[in-house]
């Protein structure tokens, strides 16, 4: 049993030593005798229990009571009886030093004969214990009475007394705005999660593997540098600063000096002074004119060749001032958001594959688009993708929101081009290997009545998103594929890039050049994951005359719809590769993966941008429709072209970059066409490349982009590229030359930045880098619109395209700008050359002195006997020699001693 609650003090009554000290201060006055007044004890009458009476007990005190703590009072039992007489006594005996000196009084007249001391745990009375100095307290402490009873017998309780426990209630919750501040308190994982797969083939698992160790420093590619950069995501940025200024009136002292003069007109009269014929004579014969001439022919004669070697009559402020123009703020040479444009009525996530401008029609821009997925997310949803349409979007510089075509295909479009001889005629290639051929002529007078909205000032207005609704004017035109290529006969996997063969040439099942016979662009070119490279042609194929009754029934059972075009319905789902080359490894059955190849005459479509050259070639192809009839120049004789370059360069998905030959030769073994051997194969990038593309400039000029770097090459060279960049801080991931400036190409990279190359300013490292999108950029393409406005689409991962305008610097070259990067290349191949050289001389005179080594190696193994027995006889006589010095530098031999020595 306890005791009885009670309220908190609101006094802290005294500690125990000041109540001891004053105790022994009242005990003894002057030499130890004892007062007569005695202080009043302390109680706790001020919180509503005067019976109780708080002390301080020390441990000899707690031996002699035997009320120890922890021993002799516990928890259970918290209280002491002890007797009044044994409390007295000890006061007799130890009088003021005795702990129950301050309460001597009360324990005096207390009536009873034994007093309850009671052990204050908690401190609740201020002191470790304390007695109660009434019987009455003394019968409440050790026999309390029940709640019930006192509730009867006394009304007058403290509120605390009368507390009964009371479970809480639900309530309704009423937010005041706490939830807010926890939410934006609370620790999200905002950063991007990044997954990686790592697979291999099933035929591999169980494998043994061996290890081994060799020098980093003597295999090829074998060390990479790890350069470090600075990561954004723990940069620290100041917030808040602290800035003072005080604001003071501009002053500007300024003087200047003119001389005015007056003006004033005035005429002059003259004409030419000649000699006469007289005149002309008697100089002809002075001997003072001869000699003069004599002596300043040598001065002419320089001043004349200095005059060949430099225009004196050239303004050289003029070029001066066009030089310095190069030279601008960011606004002259950072480039210009113009307009861009997205997809809102397709609710699928989707990137950008492709860009192309349309060749005729200015302000008219072409995309393909694709499904953001994984291959194994495409295949779990394959079925759900059939349902969605594959689509190439016809934009408009004139509405930005609604397409002005839309071009169905059977599955996602990862590549296309327009046909050079006709361009309402599109050839694309497929994610599941298949080549779709499109024919726009019914929808081409559409297409040209579109405003183009080359200005600023004709640029529409954006609706807000709830109006985004197409009007009657504006609803969406699908264009059907005309045909599609055989699934079985065709590729296997992706096709990554596809081309058109000039109308100069064309190609039969060897690879032979031949000139071509329809006059028309009507061959392709596609390679794909599947390591092949195929050739593709649009005409028919000579139809026997056993075959066409046949063809007949086939056509009259194929219901062509009304919407799709009978243009190329000969290549629906028959249609073969004309020749089919595969790139081997050499010893190993394994083959190149191809991503991207650039023929000899790619050069030719970059001159297609010239509106003034293709506006009548086109005109003569629409009056004509030579694709109507295909078949027209099949009957002629091919004719072969002779000194013709089939050499072609191919981009690797491993990073490789091969020079090789398309055409095909038999197998003397087997006498199966097979395909050459790569003329030259140099591994420089360090991810797939994606970028291989001639200079529109320089025909023998290829730019290649790939993983984190890229290479200049110039053709027929074989001892490597021209220029090959260091690692840079972000993967590369497309890449374009510039239309208009020789050493000038734009290349994205995976973090949405675009890097500048100018070769005329820096070799190094990119001129100056722009920030386009928060996402990796996936394709570029420039389009030069007049001598005065050039534009560049710039295509990214979320299906956004951006249309940006080039500035002048970077539009219009420099004075003799092409005759100065094409000393910069050949500056680099004599570099290049020059390397070559040193490197077989070091070659040469590591062979040299690798013989010598083994010339040293055949003299010692050649020696007599008596030469070396002579030899060790002249060592032995050195070791003794060595021998004796060291001991008599120790002591152990004396000097005396030497002859002896030497004897022995």
């Amino acid at each position: 049993m306890g005791p009885k609650p009670s309220p908190k003090p609101s006094k802290q009554p005294k500690s125990p030593k000041n109540v001891k000290r004053e105790a022994k201060k009242g005990a003894h006055g002057k030499k130890g005798f004892p007062v007569a007044e005695e202080e009043e004890p302390i109680n706790m009458e001020s919180m509503g229990h005067p019976e109780i009476y708080p002390l301080v007990l020390t441990t000899k005190t707690q031996e002699i009571f035997n009320c120890r703590i922890d021993e002799d009072i516990t928890d259970e039992e918290p209280y002491k009886l002890i007797k009044k007489e044994t409390i007295l006594e000890d006061l007799r005996n130890r009088a003021a030093v005795s702990d129950f000196y301050p309460v001597k009084k009360i324990i005096r007249e207390y009536p009873g004969d034994e007093i309850v001391l009671v052990y204050d745990k908690d401190f609740k009375y201020g002191l470790n214990f304390y007695i109660i100095g009434t019987e009455e307290g003394k019968e409440n402490y050790l026999n309390p009475p029940d709640i019930a009873e006192e509730l009867d017998e006394n009304k007058e309780l403290s509120p605390e007394d009368l507390y009964v426990y009371q479970p809480p209630i639900s309530k309704p919750w009423i937010s005041l705005g706490s939830e807010k501040e926890i939410e934006e308190e609370s620790v999200k994982d905002s950063g991007r999660q990044i997954t990686y797969m790592i697979s291999r083939k099933r035929s591999e698992f169980g494998a043994p593997v061996t290890f081994s160790d060799q020098n980093a420093s003597s295999v090829k590619d074998a060390y990479i540098e790890c350069t470090a950069y600075p990561d954004k995501n723990f940069t620290l940025k100041q917030l808040e600063k602290d800035v003072a200024m005080q604001v003071i009136p501009q002053v500007k002292d300024m003087s200047t000096q003119t001389k005015w003069t007056y003006p004033k007109n005035a005429t002059t009269q003259y004409y030419p002074r000649e000699f006469s014929e007289e005149e002309k004579e008697i100089l002809g014969q002075s001997k003072s004119v001869a000699d003069f001439l004599n002596s300043v022919y040598t001065s002419v004669e320089i001043a004349l060749q200095q005059n060949e070697l430099l225009n004196t009559f050239v303004d050289d402020w003029k070029f001066l001032a066009e030089e310095e123009g190069t030279f601008g703020d960011k606004t002259d040479t950072h480039l210009k958001e113009y307009q861009s444009f997205t997809d809102l009525h397709n609710l699928i996530e989707k990137t950008v594959t492709c860009v192309c401008w349309h060749p005729t029609i200015y302000g008219l821009i072409i995309v393909s688009v694709a499904v953001r997925l994984s291959y194994e997310d495409r295949v779990h949803f394959s079925g759900k993708l059939l349902l969605q349409p594959s689509l190439i979007l016809f934009w408009s510089f004139s509405d930005p929101i609604h397409p002005q075509l839309m071009l169905e295909s059977p599955d996602d479009i990862f590549c296309f081009k327009f046909c050079p001889s006709d361009p309402n005629i599109i050839a694309g290639g497929c994610i599941n290997g298949q080549i779709i051929m499109w024919d726009i002529t019914a929808h081409a007078e559409r297409i040209e009545n579109i405003k183009s909205g080359s200005s600023r000032s004709k640029k529409v207005s954006l609706k807000p998103m709830f109006l985004l609704e197409p009007e009657n004017n504006k609803e969406a035109m699908y264009v059907r594929h005309c045909a599609v290529s055989s699934i079985e006969h065709g590729h296997r996997k992706v096709i990554t890039d596809i081309h058109w063969l000039p109308d100069t040439f064309e190609v039969n099942r060897m690879g032979s050049v031949f000139e071509n016979r329809s006059g028309i662009c009507c061959q392709l070119i596609t390679c794909s994951a599947d390591c092949t490279i195929c050739f593709w042609d649009i005409r028919p194929m000579k139809p026997t005359t056993t075959t066409q009754p046949t063809e007949k029934k086939k056509e009259e059972s194929i219901e062509i719809p009304f919407d799709v075009p009978p243009t190329f319905l000969h290549l629906d789902l028959s249609w073969k590769p004309l020749a089919r080359i595969k790139l081997s490894k050499g010893e190993t059955n394994l083959d190149h993966c191809p991503t991207k190849v650039s023929m000899n005459e790619d050069h030719i479509l970059f001159r297609t941008q010239d509106k003034g050259l293709v506006q009548p070639k086109i005109t003569k192809i629409e009056e004509t429709k030579p694709y109507q009839n295909l078949e027209a120049g099949l009957a002629n004789i091919l004719k072969p072209i002779d000194e013709f370059c089939t050499k072609f360069f191919v981009g690797t998905e491993e990073g490789e970059v091969m020079y090789t030959d398309w055409r095909l030769e038999r197998d003397p073994d087997t006498g199966r066409l097979i395909s050459k051997k790569p003329v030259n194969l140099y591994a420089i990038h360090d991810g797939a490349v994606h970028t291989v593309q001639r200079s529109p400039f320089y025909n023998d000029i290829i730019l290649t982009i790939g993983g984190w770097n890229l290479a200049i090459w110039k053709e027929d060279i074989m001892t490597g590229p021209l220029l090959q960049s260091c690692c840079a801080p972000k993967k590369y991931t497309s890449g374009h030359w510039s239309l208009t400036r020789p050493g000038v190409f734009y290349i994205g990279r995976e973090d949405g930045n675009i890097d500048i190359w100018d070769l005329l300013e820096k070799t190094h490292e990119p001129a100056q880098t722009q920030s386009i999108c928060l996402t990796m950029i996936t394709y570029i393409k420039p389009w030069t619109y007049s001598a005065k406005q050039q534009f560049i689409a710039i295509a990214d991962y979320y299906g956004t395209l951006h249309i940006l305008e080039i500035p002048w610097t970077l539009s219009h070259p420099s004075t003799n700008e092409l005759s100065s990067v094409n000393y910069y290349f050949e500056r680099e191949l004599k570099h290049l050359e020059y390397v070559q050289q040193r490197k077989s001389i070091r070659e040469a005179e590591k062979r040299e002195m690798e013989l010598e080594m083994e010339k040293k190696k055949i003299k010692i193994y050649q020696k007599s006997k008596e030469q070396m027995e002579a030899e060790l006889k002249l060592d032995y006589e050195n070791y003794l020699e060595l021998e004796k010095a060291v001991l008599i530098n120790l002591g152990l031999v004396k000097v005396t001693e030497k002859v002896s020595y030497m004897d022995v």
